[in-house]
């Protein structure tokens, strides 16, 4: 039987994880932005996502995602972000890691961030349906 790898973020990254887990869940956060513009400036011109359904998505699909979600908002009152985790992939790149419960909806998720002069800029992002916990 294979255990879960016990996830450490090293000491010296302690800010950066600090500052990314403000920012999660991605695309939910009020800190996202209000406007179209808003978020696509936080997104780099290349960015894509693995939904938890196994899906690709575009930069430009996100975004008119995004648009409707404004105009009817989901409730989030019961998600529950946790087990936050930070690796250094390169300077200034980072893969976070966490598990975001939603209502009965497990998934492990993770994004990589880059580190630019006018902020954080979402590289990619992928959700996995965990069956069990």
């Amino acid at each position: 039987m294979t255990r879960e790898p016990e996830l450490v973020t090293p000491r010296h990254l302690q800010d950066v994880l600090d500052e990314l887990r403000q920012r999660e869940p991605i695309f939910h956060h009020p800190g996202s932005g209000t406007s179209r513009t808003d978020c696509a400036r936080m997104i780099v011109d290349d960015f894509w996502e693995i939904g938890a359904s196994g899906q690709r998505y575009s930069r430009d699909y996100v975004l008119d995602v995004l648009d409707a979600r404004r105009t009817a908002p989901v409730d989030e009152s019961d998600w529950e972000s946790r087990d936050f985790h930070v690796r250094e992939l390169a300077p200034d790149v980072y893969l976070l890691t966490y598990t975001l419960r939603q209502g009965e909806r497990l998934t492990r998720r993770s994004t990589i961030w880059q580190r630019a002069g006018d902020g954080w800029k979402i590289v990619f992002h992928q959700g996995t349906v965990v069956a069990t916990e």
